[in-house]
């Protein structure tokens, strides 16, 4: 018989059939990567037939956390579920090991010993195990991200590709991205993330600690999606020049981003937006195993100052005049939601949790935002952790536009309180439909509720004292289409009981998606008379030539219109942000899709606008189909020409899978299609 030193042997971590259970075989089936709060099962092979009293005189020791880490001796004795422990059975010669996670133990990477002592608690014998990743577990009631439904785990946690919205809230289109959480190496990535944050330098040991609680993780994923503070993932630029990095609408996931970060030694990605900073977030936030969906929020305020106003001036002619704050409305704006309990918070602010990586305002010093129950949001709690105030005022604040003369004095001439949080969207879990979730974050505009949750924030309601004045302007617009020329129509309604002689400007400008303006394009001037209790319409004609070279990236033109009533000095000004249709790229999958057999992707792009396009470039990628992939058009593209490109990849996963495609030039950008394709695995 062997010695008892010699006994251990090896130990199979059984990582194929661990990681199945733990909804973790999309990330690897080589290595080991668990859920806390459910056991998993270990074989230690023996080089006899083990004794059954030795399966006493084993136990476990686990280090987490950075170099040694923080070490934790697993034994039979410890009954608590709150502690780690295991049970022995001996078979032949192998010993038969389960072991169980608390609900509330740090996720990270952990390295294991399987250690045998004698009856007197020596060590005779230590072996390596390996190493494994412990990750939240949404399906354990016992864990604070804990969903109990299965279609909400299958979206999100577990589906790699989703669809962010963009456009505006009276034009909203959707846009794939692929999160790929489950890709080759994003599960390292994600926690070399965690590893880099301020907290994890300045105190490794207590951050390691912290790791149990996705109050504190969600918030530290916040602050490093953004690089400003930190060695952070993305720089944010939004001035349109994008030199020396890649355009943020060239972007269709988050792989090739998080990759990037990684292999350059922690190297800032530039650039990003707020749905880039957005998908990136998602995609670290449910790899580490908390349920999260991407939202939108239209007509966006960015209040600096916490009045919950945001002021627009302009001069007598419609010039954008500077102001001292950088309060503005974004036409659209994306952040993150998680599910997780606040055990931190009173009772009833479990559930979504509002997390914003894009860095717009400072918070405990950093830029970073959220958590922040959406509850809280629409209630008015403003006084509750994290960030309450700014979140609430991006869904409520009122957009106030000021005339200024030429000796400065400056007159009110719209008050719009009903603006801004508009569609709040985000994806359905039944498939590629759009969900709106307005109703979790404010009550009807003008409801008794409404006015209640204001009261309960301090504010005061600017709904209460607005008075409807008799001339009321309205923009309506056909479908615009860029590259083709439209019509705006501005109505000027008469409400009184007595004719009017009005004058009325009408400006077009480009803007970028955040609110800043970029250039006038087209401007109308016109006196008429309405008469009581009457309408009449005007016609701005917008071609192509007048706003085609000013176009922004995001494609969005803003119209505003001065009413004046002569002779009484009575100014009404109303804006509305135009969002431009582009065209869908046509993907073509050919071949039958099977994991490792090639396929061909055919895409197709017909140039809608009216001058030839240059520096034509695609770019493709997949999760479970390919990494990312560049093809270069033709060198130009005619008004009206068509051009097919092919590209060939090798699925690497079965299932449902979406390949993703992006075509940007030089003066047409964010171009996109997708392909969905089914594929069976090698021998199905």
């Amino acid at each position: 018989m062997a010695s008892p030193d010699e006994l251990l042997e090896a130990v199979d971590l059984h990582c194929y059939s661990n990681n199945r259970a733990h909804h973790t075989d999309e990330v690897d089936t080589e290595r080991l990567v668990l859920r806390r709060g459910q056991p998993f099962t270990l074989t230690v092979k023996c080089r006899t037939q083990p004794l059954q009293h030795l399966t006493e005189q084993l136990t476990l020791v686990l280090h987490v956390g950075k170099d040694s880490g923080t070490g934790i001796k697993v034994s039979g004795s410890e009954a608590r579920s709150d502690k780690w422990r295991l049970s022995v059975q001996p078979a032949q010669r192998e010993l038969l090991v389960m072991v169980s996670s608390p609900a509330s133990a740090p996720i990270g990477l952990y390295r294991m010993d399987v250690v045998l002592h004698s009856q007197g608690g020596q060590v005779l014998q230590q072996i390596p195990a390996g190493h494994f990743y412990l990750l939240f577990n949404p399906w354990c009631k016992d864990d604070p991200v804990f969903l109990p439904d299965e279609e909400m785990l299958q979206e999100y946690i577990l589906n790699e590709t989703g669809l962010l919205y963009q456009g505006s809230w009276e034009n909203i289109h959707a846009v794939p991205w692929n999160f790929g959480q489950f890709e080759r190496d994003i599960v390292d990535v994600c926690f070399e993330i965690l590893d880099n944050s301020l907290s994890a330098l300045k105190d490794p040991g207590a951050d390691s600690l912290q790791r149990s609680d996705p109050v504190y993780v969600s918030r530290v994923v916040t602050a490093m999606i953004n690089a400003n503070d930190d060695k952070g993932v993305l720089l944010g630029r939004w001035s349109g020049d994008y030199s020396g990095g890649t355009s943020p609408t060239r972007w269709t996931g988050s792989v090739p981003v998080l990759r990037q970060w990684s292999r350059s030694g922690m190297e800032r990605v530039r650039y990003g937006q707020c749905w880039v900073f957005t998908g990136v977030a998602c995609t670290v936030l449910r790899c580490l195993g908390i349920p999260t969906r991407c939202i939108t929020n239209y007509s966006s305020a960015h209040d600096t100052d916490g009045n919950l106003q945001v002021d627009r001036y302009y001069s007598e002619t419609l010039e954008s005049l500077p102001d001292k704050r950088d309060d503005m409305i974004w036409n659209y704006h994306c952040w993150v939601e998680s599910w997780m309990a606040r055990r931190d918070l009173p009772a009833g602010f479990d559930g979504w949790q509002v997390l914003d990586p894009t860095p717009q305002e400072r918070s405990d010093g950093i830029y970073c935002c959220g958590p922040c129950p959406v509850k809280a949001i629409k209630e008015g709690n403003i006084d509750l952790k994290y960030d309450a105030p700014f979140i609430f005022a991006e869904v409520n604040a009122d957009l106030v536009c000021w005339i200024v003369d030429k000796k400065g004095s400056r007159s009110q001439t719209a008050l719009q309180c009903h603006q801004v949080g508009r569609s709040i969207s985000t994806k359905s879990v039944h498939g590629d439909k759009r969900e709106d979730v307005t109703q979790h974050y404010k009550y009807p505009e003008g409801s008794a509720m409404e006015r209640e949750v204001y009261a309960k924030a301090g504010l005061k309601n600017s709904v209460l004292n607005s008075i409807e004045k008799s001339l009321q302007i309205g923009i309506k617009h056909v479908q615009a289409v860029n590259g083709s020329d439209f019509d705006i129509y501005v109505e000027v309604s008469n409400k009184s009981f007595e004719d009017k002689d009005i004058g009325l400007t009408i400006v077009a400008k480009t803007v970028t998606y955040n609110g800043i303006q970029l250039q006038e394009c087209h401007r109308k001037t016109s006196a008429f008379s309405v008469k009581a209790s009457n309408a009449k319409k005007e016609v701005l004609r917008l071609k192509y030539e007048h706003y085609g070279q000013h176009l922004s990236e995001h494609h969005l033109i803003r119209i505003t219109a001065l009413l004046e009533q002569k002779g009484r000095g009575e100014v009404i000004l109303h804006e509305r942000n135009i969002s431009l249709s582009t065209p869908q790229l046509a993907v073509k999958i050919i071949g039958e899709p099977v994991v490792s057999r090639k396929l061909t992707a055919q895409i197709t792009f017909v140039n809608p606008l009216p001058i030839t396009l240059s520096e034509g470039v695609f770019t493709i990628e997949g999760a479970g189909l390919t990494d990312m992939q560049e093809i270069q058009s033709p060198k130009e593209i005619k008004p009206g020409q068509e051009v097919t490109v092919s590209v060939s990849f090798k699925p690497t996963k079965p299932g449902l899978r979406k390949l993703l495609v992006d075509f940007d030039t030089n003066k047409l950008r964010d171009v996109k299609g997708c392909a969905s394709v089914i594929v069976r695995g090698k021998n199905m």
